[in-house]
């Protein structure tokens, strides 16, 4: 069963920058779809970020152009490069593994299979 753990999260001001990290267990890492949500207080858990196996990457469109998902597999770890961040993207953002390796779904939350715990990042106006 491959574990997630998530670190890189923080407070950072308007328009700064902080980069997530998510290194996985697990002998398989590379062939695995990996994702990026997140959940602000009182809403629902939202898509972020994903990228398979071909380093194929997806984005919400509230994160396009300021956000960049990586890979690498020799670390088993993915990453979330986030830029220009703005006070709405403050909430507690999760990584997500999915053993299914096709492009589909990439941003429904039940496609997803182990979740990390969490890291919260906040941003200050």
């Amino acid at each position: 069963q491959v574990q997630l753990v998530e670190s890189g999260g923080g407070l950072v001001q308007a328009g700064g920058s902080l980069r997530l990290s998510c290194a996985a267990s697990g002998r398989t890492f590379s062939s695995y779809a990996m994702g990026w949500f997140r959940q602000a207080p009182g809403k629902e858990r939202e898509f972020v970020a994903a990228i398979i196996w071909n380093y194929s990457t997806y984005y919400a469109d509230s994160v396009k152009g300021r956000f960049t998902i990586a890979r690498d597999n020799a670390k088993n770890t993915v990453y979330l490069e986030m830029n220009s961040l703005k006070p709405e993207d403050t909430a507690v953002y999760y990584c997500a593994a999915s053993i299914r390796s096709t492009a589909q779904a990439m941003g429904v939350i039940a496609r997803y299979d182990v979740w990390g715990q969490g890291t919260q990042v906040t941003v200050s106006s």
